[in-house]
């Protein structure tokens, strides 16, 4: 594993910031940080020690998709656990040009290409782990990307995380309700997606704030097992087949709405 040429501390620091902001602090080179003010602290690096004996400490061989990317932190990760093929995808320039800087300068073969989550199916390959991190509630069309993930790049383990908003608790839920049945509605512990219609944190592309009843039964409903959950918004799921229905569009005759 060789490094880019040679740089100094002080030129590799310089180049960081020139990329900046980041939202993956990362030590690149000795003493040199991504994020060294991150406000959510050594992000994602707090959270990823949550959950990191969850995924096998050895992924040689094993081919590792990186949907949203950001600044490579989990790609980075992966290729240190050996994984033959690493990529990371993004929709962001600013992130993708952080990313490869970052691999670049800590002396990983990583490829990261700009890609939307609803164009996966181009890839036309699977993936033996996917990871989609912090990317559901940015997404107008949320279950629409776990379908394609799905049906397009994913082959055994999903490693996936989203913000939740709600009640962590869940509760049984029948296979079918009458019309007049509603009560579940307004039980906190049913699945629940709260829309947000204009910003949240600042953020206008936080779309969606789910519930962990609602996380769950979106990940059962596209296709994934549910096989560890080892931190508070992190799932390790298996593809299983997928339920009759999942990514099903109505036909043109016969449906109106």
């Amino acid at each position: 594993m060789n490094a880019m040429d040679p740089m100094s501390p002080d030129e590799i620091k310089r180049r960081a910031e020139a990329l900046g902001p980041w939202f993956h602090n990362m030590e690149i080179r000795e003493g040199v940080w991504t994020a060294p003010n991150h406000f959510l602290g050594n992000y994602p690096a707090i959270k990823w020690k949550n959950f990191s004996d969850a995924i096998p400490q050895d992924l040689t061989g094993k081919s590792v998709l990186d949907i949203g990317c950001n600044g490579g932190f989990y790609s980075i990760e992966m290729k240190k656990r050996g994984a033959e093929r690493v990529l990371g995808v993004d929709f962001d320039d600013a992130y993708l040009a952080q990313a490869r800087f970052a691999a670049e300068v800590m002396g990983y073969d990583i490829e990261f290409r700009k890609l939307s989550v609803y164009d996966l199916g181009q890839l036309g390959e699977r993936f033996d782990v996917v990871i989609f991190m912090g990317v559901l509630y940015h997404l107008r069309h949320p279950l629409l990307a776990l379908d394609l993930i799905h049906e397009h790049v994913a082959r055994d383990v999903l490693v996936f995380q989203s913000m939740q908003r709600g009640s962590s608790e869940t509760m049984p839920v029948e296979e079918n309700y009458t019309f007049w049945q509603t009560d579940h509605f307004d039980d906190p512990r049913y699945p629940k997606m709260h829309f947000i219609e204009h910003r949240y944190a600042d953020d206008p592309t936080n779309w969606w704030a789910p519930n962990a009843a609602c996380v769950e039964a979106m990940l059962r409903s596209a296709g994934f097992e549910i096989v560890k959950h080892p931190e508070a918004e992190v799932y390790i799921c298996r593809r299983v087949d997928a339920p009759p229905g999942a990514g099903a569009v109505y036909p043109a005759q016969g449906r109106t709405a």
